[in-house]
């Protein structure tokens, strides 16, 4: 343990970027942490309320997992696992959950999201021990890139759509993304670094200004800051397993594959560094931190795309802050007040920087492409993408039955079907 928590200090002035094996200073360590706790809250929040699990067992989870991920990959890969969207149709449909408060039959979900997290685990161990040349076939960069970029665009139409009621809410997704671009762009040092959280920060202002001060949306409700307490245990669950459930559930951990794979592509891409050996572990290690969650009543997990983008827009990727980020998160699940505070950002301001979010993670994937210089005069390469892209962004689902492949889904498996489909074609 000790050899994991060894970095090379550096200056936020002496480089482009920051290092997987580097760190800046505790103090600005922490800062970025902060903004990586920011950026995976909303959907790590948002997911378990989809499905009727406990949003601070989802939070307490994911700080959990990301520390078991950073131990099982001997720390060298920087990433963040929170609650996958992947899971959320086909839990709904073992548990006929109906929208609103707890999920009456949470632990069938659970033990199916058990199950899954077994089978990623084994995939893993698989991966380790024969070598990742198979998965690099299956999914090679137009596959990766494109599911990367359809995992960014399937979840455009959440802040789009559902994150701005009123106009004078889309106004204000307008001024925060706004603010985290001229963050972005005319800030220089540590301040443009923290991007995200700055403009996150100056568009929360503006809206209590014009809001608690004049009156025109929504005010910000402190209320349930002041009567949450400071610490508190979230409502743990038990799993039980029923084959339904389980039939349903499980077969998501080839998504997580694909999405793990695209993830750690396009950190090998931002990074500079072949993070291929570490393949095997980064699928045990995410694949075992979902059953410690489905265990404790939690949301499957999965290494987060929103934390990606945060890490190509401030090309810092010390897995120091990763560490600091979880430690946070740890506490946030122990805490109701913490977590009543977060919960008090604008749902427009939220929905803002999520816009900004998602599009760095379709940008990720298409940065993929170009980094691996995809040939898209190659018919094989253009339809594979063309049409994953489409199935993604448009929310493609089949069903069969009660099991439904939701958007990601469909774009996952027809991407690595259509590509196998086409080579095998072009061989003969």
């Amino acid at each position: 343990m000790s050899g994991l928590l060894r970095w090379r200090p550096v200056s936020v002035d002496t480089g482009v970027t920051v290092a997987p094996d580097e760190r800046l200073s505790w103090p600005q360590t922490l800062a970025m942490g902060v903004q990586h706790v920011v950026a995976m809250f909303g959907a790590t929040v948002l997911a378990p309320l989809l499905m009727g699990f406990d949003p601070n067992v989802a939070i307490l989870m994911s700080g959990l997992g990301t520390l078991i991920f950073f131990v099982m990959v001997g720390g060298r890969v920087p990433s963040y696992l929170g609650s996958s969207f992947a899971f959320i149709g086909v839990v709904i449909a073992a548990t006929g959950y109906g929208g609103s408060g707890p999920n009456p039959n949470l632990a069938v979900a659970l033990g199916g999201i058990v199950a899954c997290g077994a089978l990623y685990f084994l995939i893993g161990a698989l991966v380790s021990v024969s070598g990742a040349g198979w998965v690099e076939r299956l999914m090679p960069p137009v596959v990766t890139g494109s599911v990367v970029a359809v995992i960014g665009l399937n979840l455009a139409a959440i802040p789009i759509k559902n994150m701005a009621p009123t106009p004078f809410d889309a106004w204000m997704q307008g001024v925060t993304f706004l603010s985290v671009a001229l963050v972005a762009v005319f800030s220089r040092g540590m301040l443009q670094r923290l991007l995200i959280l700055a403009g996150l920060i100056l568009a929360t202002l503006i809206y209590a200004l014009l809001t608690n001060g004049l009156g025109l949306g929504k005010a910000i409700d402190f209320a349930a800051v002041a009567h949450a307490p400071w610490l508190g245990l979230p409502h743990f669950s038990a799993p039980r397993v029923e084959l339904k459930s389980v039939l349903l559930i499980a077969p998501v951990a080839l998504i997580l594959v694909a999405e793990n794979l695209g993830h750690l592509k396009a950190v090998a891409a931002m990074t500079g560094r072949d993070m291929t050996p570490y393949l095997g572990r980064a699928f045990m290690g995410d694949g075992l931190a979902t059953m410690i969650s489905g265990a404790s009543g939690g949301t499957g997990v999965t290494t987060y795309a929103e934390n990606i983008g945060v890490m190509a827009a401030t090309r810092i990727y010390s897995t120091a802050v990763f560490v600091v980020a979880a430690l946070m998160a740890l506490l946030l699940g122990f805490s109701p007040k913490f977590g009543a505070l977060i919960q008090t950002i604008p749902l427009a301001v939220m929905g803002g920087v999520s816009i900004v979010v998602f599009g760095l993670i379709a940008v990720a994937g298409a940065k993929i492409w170009v980094d691996n210089r995809v040939d898209f005069s190659d018919n094989r390469n253009l339809m594979v993408a063309a049409v994953t892209l489409i199935l993604g962004t448009g929310d493609f689902t089949l069903k069969l039955g009660d099991f439904a492949l939701g958007g990601i889904g469909t774009a996952t498996f027809g991407a690595i079907l259509l590509h196998a489909l086409l080579s095998r074609a072009r061989a003969r």
